[in-house]
Order: structure tokens, then sequence, then C-alpha cells
């Protein structure tokens, strides 16, 4: 009849100002009453029953806590505060165990929500510690499952049901709140008691999280993961434990998602020990760490070890030195050793190890990445390492923060799975332009709208024009974009006539867009195009654009308006600005010259149709756009399938990205020193604008090196 554990239990009842019941710490309300009476196993006998309020922080009640428990503000404020309540309860119990004669103790609550979702939460938050008592305790309802396999599941018990199912006779209104409550529990250990129940395996509540690493081979169970988004991006593996104090998290269990830049994201997947414990931290959606709200959401075990999962012996001898501070260096000069980043740290910051505890990050070919993670033994030396954040090694400034085991096997596994030579990805069909242009004349058949709203997209633009949409030639719709590539306000329609562009302007000036009029003037495909390359159009005339400057680009420069690329039936016009990718820098124009092949990668396709919206019927054009040279192989199949002799464009183009903006053609030249570019005037050279770069901006996978 005796516990192994302890030869007493203290019955353990409480409530929060808000949610009841199933919903009990769901709504992060604080604690406002505790009830408890220790009961001697043994001897079958009972203590002190003790009742005691507690002054919550905040002492607005809830409807229902109100209903439920009959407290009111002004008693909750005549109250102790937690703290002192929790001492005085440890005073009290200590005293009940020596009336009764016994030495030892463990909580016995109904159900794991006091313990687990209120007590463990508030306390954390409140940056006060709880006695170890609260961190083993049974759980009455699976106790009494235990002992009735015949009842009801463990998730449907409450008090109530369980006196039923024994037939005991307590009636719930002749109490005060709480005090029922704790009688009942009592008399249902005692009818256990009475069947030869032995209370032996009490739950437990693990003082503090362990780090450790995951293994990529490792079965993790779907039911036990979970996502939380909203993280402070400084957060570490130990605030999020903290957040989820009163879980079990599992050895390693918690995983910092990073971005394509390795870089926080501000979610995390966490892995607890069971599905019990994964169900638990669901209902903490939306709990607060800090002054933000915390999402909490199922994921799957794929996706942790796709985050947490490492297969590197290195990382894995790196990560076994247990319950350690992980630091991450981030911006290391490349030539930096193992003694420099000693040196760095410091005597007030001893590594664990020495440089065993030194990881350095590198490529597949064993360049370092600047990246590296060091451990130390205790708290206080990882706070002197963090004190150094930004100070300088060699002529360089060096990051510092907290890291994780998940975050060491996501780092090294991005890094030793990044391609040396990264390839163009595989192309879509060539396609040779049809023969339709831009006007370049002097007729007005041409109208501007501007002021349109910064939302708005062809299909606003259509709805706008009505019936004249009829009257708008093949892919005469050009969206004009600003120097970031956003949406400038203006745009330009290309109508079948100056009648009928004169017509429009005058049905649809300062007529309402959304919640803006748009101004409509005529104006002539010159103009037109004078904005398109960059020019303006205002009333003091025309500023031509930077390309038709004679040191920049050939008197042709607007030959590149007379030929386009599309993706027939499928997609807007992309206009290739000559501008930009200019294929020859001699001023011969010929009207003979070989059609364009323009080359789409499927990633390409994608960014160049977020600039624009498809309308197929008339078609319409997006603003001008760059395109990727086609290899040599599509050119070629090009050719064959038109019977259209088309020249092999010799060399492959490369564009660069980040370059200095002092940087000339000598650096550039330098840079590629041993590496064979295009001869005759050095017309493999192509410096862009910083329209031109925005405008390319492309994911880092395009880049061919």
């Amino acid at each position: 009849m005796t516990a192994s554990h302890s030869d007493s239990l203290v019955v353990l009842f409480g409530a929060t100002a808000g949610a009841y019941g199933a919903k009990l710490g769901s709504d992060e309300r604080e604690l406002i009453l505790l009830v408890w009476q220790v009961v001697d196993l043994q001897n079958k006998k009972v203590g002190t029953l003790h009742k005691s309020l507690v002054k919550a922080d905040n002492l607005d009640l809830s409807d229902q806590c109100r209903e439920v428990s009959g407290l009111t503000p002004e008693g909750l404020g005549k109250a102790e505060p937690l703290d002192r309540v929790l001492q005085q309860f440890s005073q009290l119990v200590s005293s009940d165990l020596k009336v009764l004669g016994r030495s030892s103790y463990t909580l016995c609550s109904d159900g794991q929500l006091l313990i687990r979702q209120v007590l463990h939460p508030e306390t954390s938050k409140k940056n006060f510690l709880l006695s170890d008592c609260f961190y083993s305790f049974y759980d009455l309802r699976k106790e009494f499952h235990t002992c009735y396999p015949s009842s009801a599941a463990v998730k449907d018990q409450t008090i109530k049901t369980m006196a039923e199912y024994l037939g005991l006779g307590t009636d719930e209104a002749e109490e005060d709140f709480g005090v029922w409550q704790v009688k009942t529990m009592v008399a249902i250990i005692f009818s256990m008691l009475s069947e030869d129940h032995i209370f032996t395996e009490p739950e437990t509540v693990k003082h503090k999280y362990e780090t450790g690493p995951c293994s990529k081979s490792e079965t993790v169970d779907s039911e036990t993961v979970i996502r939380a988004r909203g993280l402070p991006w400084q957060s570490s593996d130990q605030d999020i434990a903290r957040f989820f104090k009163g879980l079990n998290i599992a050895k390693g269990g918690v995983a910092l998602c990073l971005n394509s830049q390795g870089r926080r994201n501000g979610e995390a997947l966490v892995r607890f020990v069971n599905s019990e414990q994964r169900d638990l931290a669901l209902e903490r959606h939306k709990h607060h760490m800090g002054s933000r709200y915390i999402e909490v959401y199922k994921a799957t075990g794929e996706e942790f070890l796709k985050i947490a999962g490492g297969t590197s012996n290195e990382v894995a001898q790196f990560l076994s030195k247990e319950n350690q501070v992980i630091i991450r260096m981030r911006g290391l000069p490349f030539t930096a050793t193992q003694e420099d980043v000693l040196g760095f740290l410091g005597p007030e910051c001893p590594v664990t190890g020495g440089k065993e505890g030194l990881l350095f990050v590198k490529y597949p070919d064993g360049r370092p990445t600047g990246d590296a993670f060091v451990l130390f033994s205790c708290e206080e030396y990882a706070q002197n390492a963090l004190k150094k954040h930004k100070e300088i090694l060699g002529k360089r400034y060096i990051e510092l923060f907290r890291s994780t085991a998940a975050e060491v096997q996501q780092v090294l596994n991005r890094y030793m799975s990044t391609p040396l030579i990264p390839t163009l990805p595989t192309p879509i069909i060539p396609v040779i332009p049809p023969p339709y242009t831009i006007a370049t004349g002097s007729v007005r058949d041409c109208v501007r709208l501007r002021g349109l709203p910064y939302t708005a997209g062809i299909d606003d633009i259509l709805e706008f024009m009505g019936d004249a949409t009829g009257d708008i030639k093949p892919h005469g719709v050009h969206m004009v974009l600003n120097q970031q590539g956003r949406p400038s306000g203006d745009a330009f329609i290309q109508m079948k006539s100056a009648d009928k562009a004169f017509m429009v302007a005058q049905k649809c000036h300062k007529k309402m867009m959304k919640d803006r009029y748009v101004e409509v003037f005529q104006c002539s495909g010159e103009e037109m195009n004078f904005v398109l390359m960059g020019g303006t159009l205002n009333r003091s005339g025309l500023s031509p654009p930077p390309c038709k400057l004679p040191c920049l680009s050939p008197p042709a420069a607007y030959a590149a308006f007379q030929t386009a690329a599309v993706i027939p039936a499928e997609a807007a016009a992309l206009y290739q600005p000559q501008a930009l990718l200019p294929s020859t820098r001699t001023p011969q124009a010929s009207a003979a010259a070989p059609p364009t092949v323009t080359y789409y990668p499927a990633q390409a396709a994608q960014l160049y149709m977020n600039y624009t919206a498809y309308y197929p019927s008339p078609p319409v054009s997006p603003t001008t756009v760059g395109y990727i040279a086609a290899p040599p192989g599509a050119v070629a199949a090009a050719a064959t399938a038109t019977h259209t002799p088309i020249l092999p464009q010799p060399g492959a183009l490369v564009r660069m990205q980040g370059l200095p903006y002092n940087t000339g053609m000598k650096e550039i030249l330098s840079f590629f020193q041993g590496y064979q570019y295009a001869p005759d005037d050095y017309n493999g050279l192509i410096q862009l604008s910083d329209q031109a770069r925005s405008v390319l901006q492309a994911p880092k996978e395009w880049v061919c090196l």
C-alpha cells in the first residue's frame, strides 16, 4: 500500500482567472486559487484541508471564472501573491506531515493541466523557481483508469465522473469551490487503496532542456512534433524550452529554422517525448514570449529530420559533449585559425576542450565560409563571449549569436550540399519572336495613363477602358516600372489608330479606377518609347533615356523594340532592351539580321510573369525586361526548326552581382585573370544600371560561374 517514492500524497487543486476544466491554462490566465490536503497512504489518514487565494497581477476575472468559483476581484485583491502562497504551501505541508508522522510526499492532481500548463509556465514568466516537489506528481485520472480499466478513457475523466463511477454520494453545491473537489479526490484515493492500488509511477517534469545531436537515420514520430512561428530572431533553444516550460522536450528536440541565407526566420520545430506532451503544447497557441505571441501548429517527423538531422561524423563528435552552450561566430576572416579564434575569445570565456570545442564551417572543397561554432561549459562563459559581439578580428568585425545543435546541423548541411559550379536550369523550348513591332513614329496613336493605383494590373486597365479594349493593338499594353522594379503609376496603350486614341483620351480622362482618378493623354509611339527606355515625359517636354546618350550606346539603341520574345499562347510578350543586354557594340543595324532566340529557364518564366498579368485576347505586354542568353544548343535547335540561318554565339555570358559601385573595366578584367573573355573591344563586358540590376535580380542559383 505504500508508494515507491513517498509514503503520503498531497492532493492539489487549483483554478485560474480564465478558462476552467479541459481548457485550464490555455488562455494564459494567472492562478487565483490553490486548495490542498495531505493523505497518509499507510494509515489512510488526512491532514488539515487548506484553501488559499492568490493575488494575480490582472484581477479581471472571466465570466466563466466568476460563475464557477464565485470569486471576486475585491476578495482576490486582499490575497498574497503566488510566490508567498507557494512558500506557505511548503510550510503547511511540512507541518501536516510532521503531525501525521510522515517525512516525504508526492503531489496528486486532477489531470496534468494544473502542474504543466499553469504552475510551471506562470512561475517561469515571473522568474522564480518552483520547489522540487512540483517536478513529480501523480495524475489521478491515469491512476484511476489503471485501477478501474472498465472506466471511461483518461481524456474523458473528470472528478465528477470518477465519483459517479464509484457511487460516491458527494454534493458539489454543499461545499466551497475547490473544497468539494479536494474532498472528492481524497475519497477516490481511499477507494483505490481499498482495491490494493499502489502509486508507483509518477509523472515527471524535466528540470532543464537537454541538448544533443540528431541523426537523419533516426525515426521521429510525427505525433510528437510542432512548429512554432513568430519567434524573436535572437531566440535560443533555451528560450523556446522556457516557453514550453512544464512540457518534456526530447533531447536535442529544438530545431531553429534558417532561411536560404542561413539566417533565422522566426520559426522552430520542437519535438516532445510523446504525443500527449505535443497535444498540450498545441494548447499554447498564441501564448506570449515577451511581447510577441507565438503560433503553434502540428508538424511532421520528416520536417524535423530535414532541419535537425545530420550525417557528418565531425558534427556528431563536436556535439557529443552534452549540456554545452553553443555560440555561433559569423564573419570570420577566411585565413582565421583555431589559435586566432581562441585568442579573440580570451581567457575570460574558455572554450570547452580548447581546439576540440571549435568547429569551422567549410565548403565541400575545403574553403572556409567564415562561420564557426564554439562550445562553452556554462552560461557565464557564453555571456562573456556574447559581449564580444562585433569586436574586430583581423580587419573584420565578428558577429556572435546563441546557437543550437540543430542549427549546427543545418548550417553544415547547407554548405556541404552547395554545388561548386551551379548549373543553369533545364530550358523551355526556344522561341522565335513574331513579326509585330512597337510603333516608333510621330503618329499619335497611343495613350498614356497617369496616376494608376500601385495595385492596378492589366485586368484593371482593360476594365477601366471598357469597350475601347477591342481597339488595342496586339501586345499593346505596357506597364512602366520605377527603378526598384515596382509599378510607377504609369502605363502606355497602343491603339489601332490616332482617332481611337483620341476617343479613349476624351472618354476616360479623370475617370475613377478603384479610389483614384486617372489622367489619360494622347501621345505618339516615339514619346512612349522614350519613357519605356528610361526617359521622362512631362510638361517640360521629353528627357532622353540614359541609353540614348552616345557614350553609352550606339545610335541604333531603339532597335531592341523592333523584336520581342514571347511564350506562345501561354504568357504575355517579354520585350528585351538592347541597353541591358546588347549583342554587339557595332553601330551597323541590318534589317536582314536573323531573329533573336530567347532562352527562358523555368524559374525565369515564373519571375517575369510576376511583372505582368496574362490576358490572351487582345494580347498585352509587360514592361521591358531582360532575358537570359540561350546556350548554343538551344540556338542551333531553333535554327533547324525554322530553317533560318542563325549564327552561333561563342562563349558564355556571366552575370556578376554585388560589384562595388566604383568598379571599372580594369578591376573586372583583373578579377577574371587567367580566363579567356570575349576579345575585340571587350564587348563581353556589360555594366548594368541600377534599374537594370533591379529588373534582372534573380535567385543565386541562376548565376553561372
